[in-house]
């Protein structure tokens, strides 16, 4: 680290929150100075050199708040886990200051929120400096079919730092290539289904997608209420542990949060022990998602369960979810439902921020604009628009159908079976059935393909598992250690 607060080193995005706090906690680093690292890195890769495209703007308002803590950690000391540390934002989650809110869409590119979000609050109170918005899939990848992940009419294509060929991950893929290339310390992103656990594992990074109701969603760019949540991305899960610490907690505003009232903790870092796999039972349902996998993936994720064995636990493999392909094959219509309500409603609390004022309108702004807006079409705008209310027959059968695939027929009655604490999937293919469950996953890096291309290994449980689940992907994290920055970023 440091040795003076003059005198900044060039690897301070390599550091840990626990790392930076001390830092500044001794005098040997300023928030300011790691502020003004990591804008230096954004003007270095993100604007320039391998052009990653993964941050939309920066928050001009970033250094002056930096400065404003350094003072408040030397007068009063720090107010929270997260003082003085910069954090990303995706870029449908509402900032009321000087940085715009646009889902990614050129529509509301102008749009300045009225409020923050909820978990905004939560950052500000524990300190963070909100450095900026990252790129992300237009709309969360609820605008069309065939979009590229990464892509947004507002910002471009984000690209992979691992490798010019490779995916980026959708639709947190900004906030996941910040961390990646150390343009933050820590992000935020958003999931309905896979939206956090494919950019991180694309990217070789931590992600905690969280039960249901953990993080509040009030004032983040909706698509369906059933199944959206809020979740960090980080370089290590005690990173992304402390910042799910401060996400959490019950907001008046979004009221599924209540649930969580006797389950949500304001120190995940708590939970931490290298020793938890000894003795866990792990599970792994390998009919219909291993099926997904390449040679070259498959490789990667046998040593990771080898290494799974080789630290304690006990392996029931497989352990296959009953419903694992009936959960694939279900064309659900749950999320085109709520999609309608749950944006309107969201555009009608923007108010006069926005000139959109609900899907109608967005979906008329796109076709009056076809180049810019409609590079690869809006079907599921207009498909959800084309819906008619939370009533219908369609709906309640398909949300009905998705507790019963994913929860009482599926993830519930193989875990009781087996007594397990956690089952482990390939990469992020056991994102839809949790997201449907509305259940927690936390994946970490597993390694790489022999053309480095990363994997990652997703830890999932039932309603409120984080605890374990942190437990459990802290041990392999910390045997394993595979994870290990891009070539190609310094």
């Amino acid at each position: 680290m440091a040795t003076s607060a003059r005198s900044t080193p060039s690897d301070l995005h390599k550091a840990t929150i626990v790392e930076l706090r001390a830092a500044m906690d001794a005098g040997r680093l300023t928030s300011a100075e790691l502020t003004r690292h990591f804008l230096q890195r954004i003007e270095a890769y993100d604007r320039g050199g391998p052009h990653l495209n993964a941050v939309l703007e920066v928050n001009p308002e970033a250094l002056e708040i930096a400065e404003a803590l350094d003072r408040e950690r030397a007068s009063t000391g720090p107010r929270g886990s997260l003082h003085g540390i910069p954090v990303l934002l995706k870029d449908n989650i509402c900032t009321a200051d000087r940085l715009h809110t646009s889902a990614g869409s050129l529509a509301f590119k102008d749009v300045v929120a009225l409020r923050d979000a909820f978990l905004v609050t939560r950052l500000r109170e524990a300190g963070a400096v909100i450095l900026g918005k990252a790129n992300m899939t237009e709309w969360a990848n609820f605008m069309t079919t065939g979009m590229p992940a990464g892509y947004s009419s507002r910002g471009g294509q984000v690209a992979n730092p691992y490798g010019t060929g490779l995916s980026p991950g959708g639709s947190s893929s900004g906030s996941a290539v910040a961390v990646a290339a150390g343009l933050c310390t820590v992000a935020v992103g958003t999931e309905t289904s896979g939206s956090i656990l494919s950019p991180a594992h694309h990217n070789s990074v931590v992600g905690i997608k969280p039960t249901l109701g953990l993080v509040s969603r009030a004032g983040i760019a909706p698509i369906a209420a059933s199944q959206d949540t809020a979740g960090p991305l980080a370089r290590t899960v005690a990173d992304a542990a402390t910042l799910l610490g401060a996400l959490a907690g019950v907001d008046p505003r979004d009221r599924v949060t209540r649930e969580g009232r006797a389950h949500a903790h304001g120190d995940y870092t708590a939970f931490l022990d290298p020793r938890a796999l000894e003795g866990a039972r792990v599970g792994v349902p390998r009919a219909g998602f291993f099926e997904r996998l390449s040679a070259a993936e498959v490789l990667v994720i046998e040593a990771a369960l080898h290494a799974l064995r080789d630290l304690g636990a006990t392996v029931i493999d497989p352990a296959d979810i009953p419903t694992a392909r009936a959960v694939a094959d279900f064309r659900s219509d749950v999320t085109l439902y709520e999609f309608k309500r749950d944006l309107n409603r969201y555009l009608a609390e923007l108010g006069a921020a926005s000139p959109i004022r609900s899907l109608r309108d967005l979906i008329r702004f796109n076709e009056a604009r076809p180049r810019e807006m409609l590079r690869f079409g809006q079907t599921l705008l207009l498909a959800a628009q084309s819906t008619s209310g939370l009533r219908a027959p369609t709906y309640v059968v398909s949300r009905a159908e998705d507790i019963r695939l994913s929860r009482t027929e599926g993830i519930d009655p193989v875990m009781e079976r087996e007594r397990l604490d956690t089952l482990v999937f390939p990469g992020w293919t056991g994102a839809a059935i949790g997201a449907k469950a509305g259940y927690p996953s936390v994946i970490v890096p597993a390694g790489y393909t022999a053309e480095g291309a990363p994997v990652g290994l997703t830890f999932l449980g039932r309603a409120w598992s984080e605890p374990a689940l942190i437990r459990l992907a802290y041990a392999f994290e910390r045997a394993t250690l595979h994870r290990h920055p891009p070539a190609s970023i310094a």
